[in-house]
């Protein structure tokens, strides 16, 4: 018999495991990061209050292709610039279980090049 657990089955037990370790404050907002197929989101959020204080993607900034690199560069950079307008400037980092590669890292770097310390 063959075990058919799908890749975001594996991604969501692998996010679990990253969240038992990794929480936001106040004071240490998370940075959260959902990657679909055709696009790139990115959030921070305060887990003790359990509220988002500001989030982007690759929808609302109209980017024609936002499944790309380029796009996940751009997403971080309004991420940081919009954190920074909400007076946020550390963040703990969450990959949500995808592989610290490719658009994750672009995100990651983009967000750290614009200002975010984590």
């Amino acid at each position: 018999m063959i075990n058919k657990t799908s890749k975001n089955v594996l991604r969501k037990k692998r996010h679990f495991r990253i969240r038992r370790k990794v929480s936001g404050t106040a004071t240490r907002p998370r940075l959260n990061i959902y990657r679909s197929n055709k696009n790139i989101f990115a959030q921070i959020i305060d887990d003790n209050a359990g509220n988002t204080i500001v989030s982007a993607n690759s929808v609302e900034m109209k980017l024609e292709r936002g499944s790309s690199v380029e796009a996940a560069e751009k997403v971080g950079s309004e991420i940081a610039k919009l954190a920074k307008a909400a007076n946020v400037t550390e963040v703990v980092f969450d990959r949500g279980g995808y592989l610290y590669h490719g658009r994750v890292k672009a995100l990651a770097d983009a967000a750290r090049a614009a200002g975010l310390e984590f």
